[in-house]
């Protein structure tokens, strides 16, 4: 029997690609397609879209509307104030009867497509979702006792154990276009990038080539002409070390399962090949595959890690909300040449090496003891890969609060880390002249420096390079103090509530929500976390305390320069100005806030106890508008630590 022909709306978000696309497969084989683009920036709320990710999406978007109409259908791009207005308004103008999509995992866009998808089954329009973006959905991997995996390890050896499907999806030969018009909206008209940012965004495309057969291009150089020496390659800050494709995944113009099946073939030739070193790079290549899939299944497993840690104790933790400090962070201000080397940067391209945002990130949080999530909002709205999922997971690996993440009592010297990964200090001279002359012995700690190196150097702390914003020491005592603190509340709660459970302990069940009306659920429809199961679980295991003896020992370091540098403010012109809080003018129920009155606040106030929720990023105020061009450069692949979640590694949104 003939299948009946029908017409599908294709809806693409972040699977901007033509090869191995599912929902766009399965729409070209049933019928006419419309292929839609809906830009809602009033519900992407405080995950708007910092200026350099904007600019990669509208690259990309133009390179597939020229792919699409090569193949018989434009891409209908569409700016609206609600995606489900605007989708109806779609199905309406060409009488469509079923809507595609490929999933999404972060906690934004699982409650927008569950509302959306009830929504229209309850119109009886048919609407089917795919897999488009992982190896296998959140919901596939689980434990022997049915529950969500809380360690990266034992998830990704069950991953390796379970059959991989081959990517079956090959490019439509041809698209039949639809009947009925709908209007489409100019690309410059979605305001994706506006005339101020055009001169910085400029210079972006001398590095970069936005769009999904670019992507593959990058892949298939990266695979034939990098792999083999990933290994080693990957330890070294700045120039092209990693693979570079972490923007590209990110928008979906790679398909995850190619690069996977790609290199667990080059995997196995070197196997058989007996090349060790080769099959290493092929094996922590593939590791960092795992951490970007490990970042989807846990913010789809534990919807809340985007806001709260994923272990209860940092709810205790006293955070030291001074804006002072973070502004000296994100400036590159801090006196620490490797940690402001990085964020200068990051503000300047978009982009720095996986090994950078681990020592900047944990800078921030064991040095500063500043709160997470702001750092993780940072990095949203300035990193070209900026992936809410993968620097969730970074961040909060970082912070101690994955059962498997840094141990929160670490703490890594920048001067160590800086003769660990920038020995000849190359990397802190390009991205900090004022240190350009000074000599490689003190080229990480320049406080330390006799006088007459420092007058020869052109360097005068405090003047044209700030002393460090805290001693080293000062910084221990102060974590030391404030995880005495943590216990003590925590220790205090527990005693008035009988037991405190971790948040990783709240493991739901993975249910599907369906309506009576409307087609019936597929094995290929997404799910939802039941939030029904959130309270009164029983926890399967705590983590372990340190003990006070496994503290790291004291470094003998930064004995000149304590306390915040005495720069004049105005020569503290902003690097960075947040594009999300500038355009948004919605507030989120899930928004993080600063108290109104941390500004006053000293790097010496007492610490405050502020659960997460408490916490809203408001620095459109603190943050000047002052741009700096991007670089030409390159970037890396990352999964916020790129492979290991061990002693030197930490997962992140490159590879």
């Amino acid at each position: 029997m003939e299948k009946k022909c029908c017409t599908t709306v294709v809806w693409f978000r972040r699977d901007l690609r033509i090869e191995d696309n599912p929902a766009l497969a399965a729409a070209a084989r049933d019928g006419s397609v419309l292929p839609v683009f809906i830009w809602c920036p009033k519900e992407e709320g405080q995950y708007y879209p910092g200026r350099v990710s904007r600019w990669w999406m509208k690259q990309s978007l133009i390179h597939l509307q020229q792919s699409l109409k090569s193949l018989g259908a434009e891409l209908v791009l569409i700016k609206t104030q609600s995606t489900l207005s605007a989708l109806l308004d779609c199905i309406t103008a060409v009488g469509a009867t079923r809507v595609v999509y490929n999933h999404l995992y972060d906690p934004i866009s699982l409650v927008r497509d569950h509302n959306i998808k009830q929504k229209l089954i309850e119109l009886e329009i048919d609407v089917q979702g795919y897999n488009g973006e992982l190896l296998f959905e959140p919901w596939e991997i689980r434990d022997d006792n049915d529950r969500a995996f809380t360690t990266f390890d034992a998830y990704w050896d069950k991953c390796l154990s379970m059959p991989k499907e081959p990517v079956s999806h090959l490019p439509p030969w041809r698209l039949l276009p639809t009947t009925g018009t709908v209007e489409n909206t100019p690309i410059d008209a979605l305001g994706l990038e506006n005339e101020s940012e055009k001169s910085s965004n400029a210079l972006l495309g001398r590095g970069w080539s936005p769009g999904w057969s670019n992507a593959d291009k990058a892949f298939n150089e990266f695979v034939e002409k990098h792999l083999f020496n990933y290994s080693k390659d990957r330890l070294r800050v700045g120039g092209n070390s990693t693979s570079l494709l972490s923007p590209y995944l990110h928008f979906g113009e790679l398909s995850v399962r190619k690069v996977f099946q790609f290199v667990c073939l080059k995997q196995l030739v070197w196997k058989n090949e007996k090349n060790a070193d080769r099959e290493e790079s092929a094996a922590l290549f593939l590791k960092a595959v795992g951490l970007r899939e490990y970042s989807r299944y846990i913010c789809f497993n534990f919807p809340f890690t985007h806001e709260k840690s994923l272990l209860s104790s940092l709810k205790f933790f006293p955070w030291d909300v001074n804006q002072t400090n973070f502004k000296a962070w994100r400036q590159g201000r801090t006196g620490y040449p490797l940690v402001d080397a990085g964020m200068r940067e990051l503000w300047a391209t978009g982009w720095i090496h996986n090994r950078i945002r681990v020592i900047v990130s944990s800078f921030f949080v064991k040095f500063l003891l500043l709160p997470w999530q702001w750092g993780m909002k940072y990095f949203w709205d300035t990193l070209l890969d900026a992936d809410l999922e993968s620097d969730i997971l970074g961040w909060q690996y970082i912070s101690g609060s994955l059962p498997d993440g840094h141990e929160l009592e670490r703490m890594d010297s920048p001067q160590i880390q800086g003769f660990k990964f920038d020995p000849e200090g190359e990397y802190v001279r390009q991205w900090l002249p004022e240190l350009a002359r000074m000599p490689t012995e003190w080229i990480h700690h320049p406080w330390d420096a006799p006088p007459a190196v420092l007058k020869s150097a052109g360097v005068d702390l405090g003047v044209n390079y700030p002393k460090p914003i805290i001693d080293v020491d000062l910084a221990r005592d102060k974590l030391t103090e404030a995880i005495a603190v943590m216990r003590g509340n925590e220790a205090t709660e527990r005693a008035a509530n009988e037991e405190v459970f971790d948040n990783s302990d709240v493991n739901p069940k993975v249910v599907v929500k369906e309506k009576g009306l409307g087609p019936v659920s597929s094995s290929l429809d997404q799910r939802v976390p039941s939030m029904r199961n959130l309270e009164n679980v029983v926890p399967n295991k705590k983590r372990s305390k340190s003990r006070e003896d496994d503290r790291p020992a004291r470094d003998n370091l930064c004995n000149n320069g304590k306390g915040v540098s005495k720069m004049d403010d105005d020569d503290l012109c902003s690097t960075a100005e947040s594009s999300s809080t500038k355009k948004q003018t919605t507030s989120s129920r899930i928004s993080f806030s600063v108290p109104q009155n941390c500004s006053s606040m000293s790097t010496d106030a007492p610490f405050r106890v502020l659960d997460s929720s408490d916490l809203e990023l408001r620095w459109q105020d603190e943050i000047g508008a002052e741009e700096t061009t991007s670089k030409n450069g390159a970037t890396n692949l990352q999964v916020y630590g790129k492979q290991n979640i061990g002693e030197d590694e930490s997962p992140s949104s490159n590879l």
